[in-house]
């Protein structure tokens, strides 16, 4: 049974999904219940830390939600880690340096 809600209250639903979500564990599920056998792997990147983010991060991050989502929904395991590439080797040869 759904429940009903009298006015409509964006900000209140969305944390009453994601409560249920958290407690019910629905994405780990997501994930744990599909063959690791049939997985699809998308390498993606952390955001840059050596510069302020911009509209074009939350742009390419919706992008790259999107692939994953679409192969979650065809019945692949689809595993989320970023930080796979290089983004992070600057600043880490910058520490390196002043170190």
């Amino acid at each position: 049974m759904y429940r009903e809600f009298k006015q409509l209250n964006l900000p209140e639903i969305d944390k009453n999904i994601l409560e249920f979500w958290e407690k019910e564990k629905v994405f780990e599920k997501s994930v744990d219940q599909r063959d690791a056998a049939n997985s699809y792997v998308f390498y993606e990147g952390p955001p840059s830390a050596n510069g302020k983010p911009g509209i074009h991060h939350v742009m390419a991050r919706t992008i790259k939600d999107l692939f994953c989502r679409f192969h979650a929904m065809k019945g692949k395991r689809v595993e989320r880690k970023g930080g796979w590439d290089t983004h992070g080797l600057p600043i880490e040869l910058s520490v390196e340096k002043e170190l």
